[in-house]
């Protein structure tokens, strides 16, 4: 059964890592989730159901539109087969609970902002909006009314860590030196992980951040680089891990 469930879980996952591309591409855009339908972008031809079946499409065209024969980025498959090996991991660590629903929640937010923060260095506050509105409402409803306070502050503190790190890094380096939406971001992250982990989770996107901005530093002559992605595979791991504070706790001696 559990093989089963792993099976479904993964297939959803390619089916909706097929959708984020689309939310995160045409959100920012201020383009319509269904219209016009999907199609390439260099032809317009209108892809056929068959065309859209996720990775497999893509491989039985051989990365090319069937059309025109223009190359497919191989990115798609790749974010699909991601996203559904995701949602597989969310179920074989958390079963089938109200802990998977908001994992995959979160993991849904944590994919879309990834493409948005990637492509145009944006984190939609719609997305923000929508995915912790559903995570904060769903875990009230589950764990009562006497949740609400600590988990406004489990929201706070990470927010308020990281406005005081741009605001740090704006004095320091004389320049915007992070966006809000990451700044927003940590407010969801201290929904879902709670404030202790939501501060490891910078810790480590900076570690993760760093040898790709080294690498595309020479080549990015404005030196910026989305962040967002890496907070968000910081605080997936985290999530998939299952890091509370007493683990960090531990970590450091206490």
């Amino acid at each position: 059964m559990d093989v089963y469930y792993l099976i479904v879980f993964f297939i959803f996952g390619l089916v909706f890592g097929s959708f984020f591309n689309v939310v995160g591409y045409r959100l920012p855009n201020k383009m319509s989730l269904i219209d016009p339908p999907s199609h390439c972008t260099k032809c317009n031809h209108r892809l056929t159901p068959l065309e859209l079946v996720p990775v497999f499409s893509w491989l039985f065209q051989r990365g090319k539109c069937k059309n025109c024969g223009c190359k497919i980025s191989i990115f798609y498959p790749i974010f699909e087969l991601a996203t559904g090996i995701s949602f597989s991991l969310i179920y074989y660590v958390f079963g089938l609970s109200i802990d998977t629903f908001i994992a995959l929640l979160f993991t849904s937010m944590i994919l879309i902002l990834i493409i948005s923060d990637v492509l145009y260095m944006i984190i939609l506050d719609e997305i923000l909006i929508f995915f912790g509105s559903i995570i904060f409402i769903t875990k009230i409803i589950y764990n009562g009314i006497d949740i609400i306070i600590p988990t406004l502050i489990d929201m706070l503190i990470p927010f308020i860590v990281m406005l005081l790190i741009k605001l740090l890094g704006d004095y320091m380096f004389k320049r915007e030196s992070l966006g809000f939406g990451d700044i927003k971001l940590m407010l969801v992250f201290g929904l879902v992980l709670g404030w202790e982990v939501s501060l490891l989770t910078i810790v480590l996107a900076a570690f993760l951040a760093l040898p790709i901005s080294l690498i595309t530093i020479k080549s990015n002559k404005s030196h910026e680089i989305p962040l967002g992605p890496y907070l968000g595979i910081a605080a997936f791991l985290c999530l998939i891990l299952r890091v509370d504070s007493t683990i960090i706790m531990k970590f450091l001696g206490f």
